[in-house]
């Protein structure tokens, strides 16, 4: 489907640009910048990491552009049900994160950190079993292992009952030899992939590899709501929906998703929220009773205004918007 780029001025028109505190750090970072932007349909969020490239970050603006100015597919469900995420804390923090929680039917834990050992990992994990002894554990490790150390961590971490092993490894030949290996040596851990789906040129070689038992989609680094449900059907893996650590309009936008998927068979990774110190709604989308309603985050310009960047941030955000926009126009003229 074509995409229809606003002008870079009207984008800038409502543009705001806001720092959100952290109540843990999370992917090495204690305040989470990111842009909304508000276009005819309602408020839309463009929030690219700052190591990300403009080529990369061109999907996300597609994502808030369709957010903000197309608006979303119709839902088939009122609610979806969403996991808690533990970061890559000490066991002893385990319970805290997870009184940040309202009802848990799956806990993904964060395991390879750079500089953590596998030690570290197993008692991280232990911890959650030990507080959730009854629920679905899944680990993340953002491809920070090797394929001898994947298979190594992730025999050790089955004794857990893991439900899945996320992106184990970086790359999607990887994926496949952890996969196969884990089956030759009777471990049931079932792998999905995330990097190897959302930063691929093609999203879809990771299921025609046989890398993957099922496949983690987030809307922004697919380009939208209705990209992300093409790859999902043209995959015919099972999919978890997920966020990038967003606010509650980008959570908008993956419960959009979760909401339109025909099957959604697994909890979805939607309540990085409950890892944040502030939003910019008085009514956070996050989860109650383990479930996150499908509605419309109500945006406050009383929060906007009190966790704007500064100056100098705003200036650099502008500037990458620019940028990006340029990169977004050019690939829709094509």
């Amino acid at each position: 489907m074509r995409l229809d780029v606003p002008e870079f001025d009207e984008l800038v028109a409502g543009a705001r640009v806001v720092s959100l505190p952290m109540r843990v750090k999370f992917r090495g970072i204690t305040q989470r910048e990111t842009m909304l932007l508000r276009g005819p349909a309602g408020w839309a969020e463009f929030g690219p990491f700052g190591e990300y490239d403009d080529e990369e970050s061109a999907r996300w603006l597609a994502a808030a552009v369709e957010a903000g100015w197309q608006g979303y597919p119709d839902p088939v469900r009122t609610k979806v049900p969403v996991n808690a995420t533990v970061p890559a804390v000490d066991a002893g923090r385990v319970d805290d994160v997870l009184d940040g929680f309202d009802g848990v039917p799956a806990v993904k834990v964060k395991v390879a950190e750079a500089g953590q050992s596998l030690a570290d990992d197993l008692a991280r994990v232990r911890a959650v079993r030990n507080a959730l002894p009854f629920t679905p554990v899944r680990v993340d490790a953002n491809g920070g292992w090797t394929v001898d150390e994947a298979l190594q961590a992730l025999q050790g971490l089955a004794e857990y009952g893991l439900e899945y092993a996320e992106q184990p490894v970086m790359s999607i030949d990887g994926l496949r030899q952890v996969r196969e290996g884990l089956r030759r040596r009777g471990v049931p851990v079932p792998i999905a992939a995330d990097e190897s789906v959302r930063k691929e040129a093609d999203p879809l070689l990771v299921s025609r590899s046989g890398a993957a038992d099922l496949i983690v989609v987030k809307v922004a680094p697919l380009g939208g709501v209705r990209n992300a449900l093409r790859i999902v059907a043209e995959a015919g893996l099972p999919a978890v929906v997920s966020s990038a650590l967003d606010s509650s309009v980008g959570i908008r936008a993956g419960v959009a998703l979760a909401a339109a998927l025909d099957e959604l068979p697994y909890a979805c990774g939607l309540g990085t929220l409950s890892l944040m110190d502030a939003d910019v709604s008085g009514r956070p989308l996050k989860p109650a009773g383990g479930v996150i309603e499908v509605r419309d985050p109500e945006v406050s310009d009383e929060l906007l205004e009190r966790y704007a960047a500064d100056g100098e941030r705003r200036a650099w955000w502008l500037e990458r918007l620019e940028r990006v926009h340029r990169v977004l126009a050019r690939s829709a003229r094509q």
